[in-house]
Order: structure tokens, then C-alpha cells, then sequence
């Protein structure tokens, strides 16, 4: 099942309540201020705290 992009409208962090942006390449959600990522798991956003892992922007060199 593929994540509904839709969904962006509504969900937040969990943490800050901030904007949260899709990563597709890592099926994941990420929030950029707290440099948090989340797992999408057959096209559900996990959005637990304790499910988040720390991200890292990818840079281009």
C-alpha cells in the first residue's frame, strides 16, 4: 500500500507539532527541526516517538 501524500495536510510531529516532509526513497516522514524520522509501515505513518530514529540531511557534495 503506498502512502497517501494527502496526509501530509494533517499529521504533525509528535514531538513539536511541527510540518512533517515525506521522504519517499526511505519511506519515512521527517521532521526537520528535531531531525527526526519516522517509518512508514505498509503505507501507515508509525508516528510514536519511540518509533523514530535520528536523521541526517543528505548533502550533495
Amino acid at each position: 500500500m503506498a502512502f497517501d501524500k494527502k496526509l501530509l495536510e494533517i499529521v504533525a510531529c509528535p514531538v513539536c507539532k511541527g510540518k512533517l516532509e515525506y521522504d519517499k526513497a526511505a519511506e519515512q516522514l521527517i521532521c526537520k527541526f528535531d531531525r527526526l524520522a519516522y517509518p512508514i509501515t505498509e503505507g501507515i505513518p508509525v508516528l510514536l516517538e519511540n518509533r523514530a530514529t535520528p536523521w541526517q540531511e543528505q548533502t550533495a557534495e
